[in-house]
């Protein structure tokens, strides 16, 4: 049994020192071929795109606009948009196309009717230099001071009646009192009217364009202004001093048509003329003839009238005298 024991122990050492080989060598080398994934690039965040015309200042083309309508919308001159927006043509505007609207503060300010000036109230003194040399020959008050030889008091007195102050007056005295004259008092002015209070401080003079029945009153958004009854060819007047800023048939519903820009940003509107008797750019005065009458583009003659205040239609009726003629 021994010597089978002594022979095995060489073998086991054997194994040992080979697992204690195999232990210490380094792990071989891995090379991992596998495709690198490449990085992916960002995408760039898109911001919402601005819808058209929500901004101010701008206007988005609808169907059935005109360049002369948006115009007159906006209390603008058509001729200033189609400049501003870089139109040779005013009459080609497409559906959604942005128009860019003036705003008041750059529309040029100019006086287009007849302001008269206010004239100053010149205060004199009741003493003044020209009194004192009229015709008479009387000396002013500065040169009676200066000279000494003037007698200018005591002064007269002026007495009630009575006989008291007549004995007095007869012994020379003077030292009677006396009662001062009782002025009568003023009259109390009558009181002025006081303005409306739904009166616009803005407003101009405006003169009725036409003679006849209203056949209907302001109703917007129905009916922007005043209908008023009229044969084919009365005279239709200018409601107040200006400049023509349009004449034409490029607004429908409006037959030939007549806008004209006042003072303080009002336009009158005169719509469904039978005949256009002035142009575009020439000044005008407050009842001067303008055109006739007519039918256009309407059921029955009539001049259908209108006031804007920087674009927008006001009541008529709120700036016309109480009566029409």
């Amino acid at each position: 049994m021994r010597p089978f024991a002594c022979a095995a122990l060489p073998g086991a050492v054997l194994f040992v020192l080979l697992a204690a080989g195999c232990a210490s060598r380094a792990p071989a080398p891995v090379d991992d071929r596998r495709p690198v994934p490449t990085a992916q690039p960002r995408l760039p965040i898109l911001q919402p795109t601005p819808v058209p015309g929500a901004g101010p200042g701008t206007y988005v083309v609808k169907r059935g606009d005109t360049l002369y309508s948006i115009a007159l919308e906006h209390g603008s001159d058509y001729r200033e948009l189609a400049q501003l927006n870089k139109l040779d043509d005013p009459s080609k505007i497409r559906v959604g196309q942005e128009l860019r609207i003036p705003a008041a503060e750059e529309r040029p300010v100019a006086q287009v009717g007849t302001a008269r000036p206010s004239r100053e109230i010149e205060s004199r003194p009741l003493n003044s230099s020209s009194q004192s040399s009229s015709s008479t020959g009387s000396s002013s008050p500065a040169q009676a001071a200066a000279d000494p030889g003037m007698k200018t008091s005591p002064k007269a007195l002026r007495l009630p009646y009575s006989e008291q102050n007549l004995a007095s007056l007869s012994r020379g005295d003077t030292r009677t009192e006396t009662r001062p004259e009782a002025k009568p008092e003023p009259k109390p002015e009558p009181a002025k009217p006081a303005p409306a209070a739904d009166r616009d401080p803005d407003a101009i003079d405006f003169a009725w364009p036409a003679r006849g029945k209203v056949m209907q009153g302001f109703a917007e958004p129905n009916n922007k202004g005043l209908d008023i009854a009229g044969k084919p060819g009365d005279p239709v007047l200018a409601a107040a001093s200006g400049r023509v800023m349009y004449t034409g048939t490029g607004i429908r519903g409006y037959g030939k048509l007549i806008v004209i820009k006042h003072d303080n940003n009002f336009n009158s509107v005169y719509a469904h003329n039978r005949e256009i008797l002035v142009k575009e750019g020439q000044n005008v005065t407050r009842g001067q003839r303008i055109a006739e009458l007519g039918d256009t583009d309407a059921d029955a003659p009539k001049l259908h009238f209108e006031i804007r205040k920087s674009g927008k239609p006001v009541d008529p009726a709120k700036y016309l005298p109480s009566a029409s003629p």
